[in-house]
């Protein structure tokens, strides 16, 4: 029988405190997170940034405990979902490939060689593609490829979005309506999606599909609970996480939190539709600094879904999504890493010298300006970076 090799990406996160600084290094290490014109100033750029980021990240961590949870609610979601395929008949083994923390993409590939797999299945554990999240793993994932003639002969088939899948869906239901039914007036209880942002330049310049996809998928899951509930509920979406002066994809969550509160929204349900495990962004993000904006703004109730973690039907939704992806046509890798056309990281055209309406595409003049800034900040521990709300 066949061996399949699946292989889930995601993000990774810091296990430990000493962990949060390498891991923002490897964060702003990548050019689809931070887009310098000049590929030599990605680097001392990202260690700049993760020196100064570090204390505030750490408080953040130290506030769920000292360390992301998301490698072992990821391996728990493998393990999961390696029992299931087993059990219907495939001789199937999950891999984990973290994009910026350990296990790392390359353990992933040798663990793979070593067990003799003859083909893969790669998923990635972002229902919505964009490109920083998917795109970046899938690019990671081809770029190791082809300096591997081995690991290149194995027949690879790829999944690069997911967010209309059945299962996934149900699933989604299913942990809302639990949250619903616990409201003083069901019918009422305000859905409140938030999704993890991405700058504006990324969707309008880029041609990032993230957003479209993050709006469909939520009109998907609305119609699926009226269908399950027997009754409409008011929804919003809107976009947290966003970090810098640039800016990001809109509606900002704390403003759509404070307008709702004076609507007199009393049942608010929170939804993270793009997190599929609960990590930094739903533990402290949500559940502590949103909540807090929330009651402030006078919302009484406020109840957070559940990430999905190892909820039996999300995973009964991977395994049919592994087994859909052997069954249907291939998607390999060049197509699954292929960015919109418009995408250009570095270097820039002599006309885009200087300042432009996306602080996202940054040139030398604006790189030099950054290092003297961020120099300013190592020294004093203020200025106009922390003002911004950048470090």
């Amino acid at each position: 029988m066949s061996k399949i090799g699946v292989l889930l990406m995601n993000l990774g996160g810091p296990e430990r405190i000493t962990d949060v600084g390498p891991f923002l290094y490897n964060l702003f290490s990548d050019p689809e997170i931070i887009r310098t014109p000049f590929p030599a100033f990605q680097k001392p750029l990202a260690w700049l940034i993760s020196t100064l980021r570090s204390t505030t990240s750490q408080q953040a961590y130290l506030s769920i405990g000292g360390g992301s949870p998301i490698r072992r609610i990821t391996e728990q979601q493998a393990r999961e979902l390696q029992s299931k395929l087993r059990n219907k008949g495939l001789n199937a083994t999950t891999y984990i490939a973290m994009r910026y923390w350990h296990p790392f993409t390359e353990s992933a590939i040798a663990d793979m060689k070593a067990d003799g797999i003859d083909q893969i299945v790669v998923i990635p554990l972002y229902p919505h593609f964009s490109i920083s999240t998917s795109g970046s793993s899938f690019r990671e994932l081809k770029k190791l490829r082809d300096s591997d003639n081995d690991f290149k002969k194995i027949p690879m088939r790829c999944v690069r979005s997911w967010f209309s899948q059945s299962g996934y869906l149900k699933s989604m239901v299913e942990l809302i309506s639990e949250q619903i039914s616990l409201c003083e007036s069901p019918s009422n209880a305000h859905i409140f999606f938030t999704a993890h942002g991405v700058p504006k330049s990324y969707v309008e310049e880029a041609g990032d599909p993230y957003k479209q996809q993050i709006e469909d998928c939520s009109l998907l899951i609305i119609n699926e609970l009226e269908k399950y509930l027997g009754h409409s509920n008011p929804h919003t979406l809107s976009y947290q996480s966003r970090v810098g002066p640039v800016e990001w994809l809109k509606p900002y969550t704390e403003e759509v939190l404070t307008d709702l509160g004076k609507s007199n929204v009393n049942d608010l349900v929170v939804v993270p539709i793009s997190f599929v495990g609960e990590h930094i962004e739903t533990l402290q993000e949500i559940d502590i600094e949103y909540k807090e904006i929330a009651e402030k703004a006078g919302i009484k109730n406020f109840r957070r879904v559940k990430a999905l973690n190892t909820h039996p039907t999300f995973i009964e939704g991977l395994s049919d999504l592994v087994i859909s992806c052997l069954d249907g046509p291939l998607v390999n890798i060049e197509e699954a890493s292929q960015l919109p056309e418009k995408v250009k990281l570095y270097p820039q055209e002599k006309w885009q010298w200087g300042w432009n309406n996306s602080s996202e595409v940054w040139n030398g003049r604006v790189a030099m300006i950054v290092f003297l800034v961020l120099f300013i900040e190592l020294i004093l521990g203020s200025g106009p970076l922390h003002r911004l709300g950048i470090l």
